[in-house]
């Protein structure tokens, strides 16, 4: 019984977090969902491309359960699942991202919590695993992920939240007197040099 709960529970903040995750991109131009928004590249649908991959792979490839979506050999990743080619529309990534939800959920539907797997890339030592520590990996990957799209939609045009019900109008005065509060707290507590 607490298997069950455990699952439900797991897979349920997973959807949830796949949700919050397509959020990000809503009402955003091409350009915007695109775009190297971090020194590193990160972009908003190069996050939902990624995650899509990983998820695609942990729940397919470990329990010996291919995704039904051609994904080049793990071995050969080469950082293309991180951004869009030119090639590549919107609707096709989030269409790849939610036929992947549909294989893992059957993964994840017909498989127990100690259904034995193996992550060809992780060490030896913890290759060999189950899908509870697949679905608390992924879920850590995916909240990881959804996190760093809140602040990078947060950079583009200040919508926070998780879900769009509970998204508030957002007030330009009282965020702004928020921020120079803490700005003040951190000049006070470490005084910048001149």
């Amino acid at each position: 019984m607490i298997d069950e709960f455990a699952k439900d529970n797991l897979h349920g903040r997973l959807r949830r977090d796949r949700k919050a995750l397509l959020w990000k991109l809503d009402g955003l131009s091409e350009y915007d969902v695109r775009r190297p928004l971090t020194a590193t590249g990160t972009n908003l649908i190069g996050l939902v491309k990624h995650v899509a991959t990983v998820e695609a792979r942990y729940f397919g490839e470990v329990f010996d359960r291919p995704s039904p979506e051609p994904l080049p050999r793990w071995q050969d990743s080469n950082g293309s699942d991180l951004w869009a080619t030119e090639d590549e529309t919107r609707d096709q990534i989030i269409g790849f991202y939610r036929r992947t939800w549909e294989h893992s959920d059957a993964t994840i539907n017909e498989l127990p919590l100690g259904a034995p797997g193996h992550v060809p890339w992780w060490p030896e030592s913890y290759a060999d695993t189950n899908l509870f520590a697949i679905m608390v990996h992924v879920l850590g990957e995916s909240i990881r992920h959804a996190g760093h799209a809140d602040i990078l939609r947060e950079g583009l045009d200040g919508r926070t939240g998780l879900r769009a019900e509970h998204e508030k109008q957002i007030d330009e005065e009282a965020r702004a007197a928020y921020c120079a509060k803490i700005e003040q707290a951190a000049r006070s507590a470490a005084p910048v040099k001149a």
